[in-house]
């Protein structure tokens, strides 16, 4: 029998609990004002930076549609994800997808550089890749999981790519926090860190020698910090 997955709060901050209003504005407002989506371009610009010095930070904290897919948890399945929505070549093969289609949108507005309307086309292109994943997203939240998007996200992938190259110049291994248990000798294994967890991850098994939890999927989210039934875990730097 798997792992019995608990529906447990994570919207500790008010941007964790209402950050889903900008996805709305942008994926709904957008279609009648379509210059709404060039606000994602600042969204973009935000998690790539957080990202170079804390992994996927802003996925836990910040994204707005992380908000959004959180705030449907009471009604969600709150089942497994699939194995194959975390491989490697789903995850590749899905960026390589998306990037694409994201790409040869932009460019055909961009050949309408000086156009009346131009600004509009270029937002409409984020308004309605916004509204897919509002969607899309949303539908696997309820069906499976809150974070079932997540594991592919094309965002999640650029942020990984900006840490590596934040670990690769030293930076990140200064900046970013981890999920770290005080005292290992304490730990029950009873698991629960695990079954709150919105990427469904073990903690409690893969601390290194820092006692640190360092998967690089965590969002560092402090759901399992806030639920440890021992008072354990915290977010700590190096």
């Amino acid at each position: 029998m798997g792992t019995q997955y608990i529906k447990a709060n994570r919207a500790f901050t008010a941007i964790r609990k209402y950050a889903w209003l900008f996805t709305i504005l942008v994926a709904i407002g957008g279609l009648i004002e379509p210059k709404l989506g060039l606000f994602v371009i600042f969204i973009m610009a935000g998690l790539m930076i957080t990202a170079f010095f804390s992994g996927r930070y802003w996925c836990g904290n910040i994204c707005p549609h992380g908000s959004l897919f959180d705030s449907l948890l009471p009604i969600s399945s709150n089942m497994a994800i699939p194995k194959i929505l975390k491989s490697k070549y789903f995850i590749l093969g899905f960026f390589v997808f998306f990037m694409f289609n994201f790409s040869r949108r932009i460019l055909n507005v961009v050949n309408q550089w000086g156009s009346f309307d131009f600004l509009d086309k270029l937002g409409f292109v984020f308004v309605t890749t916004y509204l897919m994943v509002l969607i899309v997203g949303g539908a696997l939240a309820v069906f499976i999981t809150p974070r079932t998007w997540c594991q592919f996200c094309p965002m999640g992938t650029m942020q990984k790519l900006s840490y590596k190259l934040g670990k690769l110049v030293g930076v990140a291994d200064k900046t970013e926090t981890h999920i770290t248990i005080s005292n290992p000798d304490k730990c029950i294994k009873c698991g629960k860190c695990s079954k709150v967890c919105p990427f469904q991850l073990t903690p409690y098994l893969e601390f290194d020698k820092n006692n640190q939890f360092t998967n690089i999927e965590c969002i560092k989210c402090s759901t399992c910090v806030k639920n440890c039934p021992l008072n354990l875990l915290s977010l700590e730097n190096k």
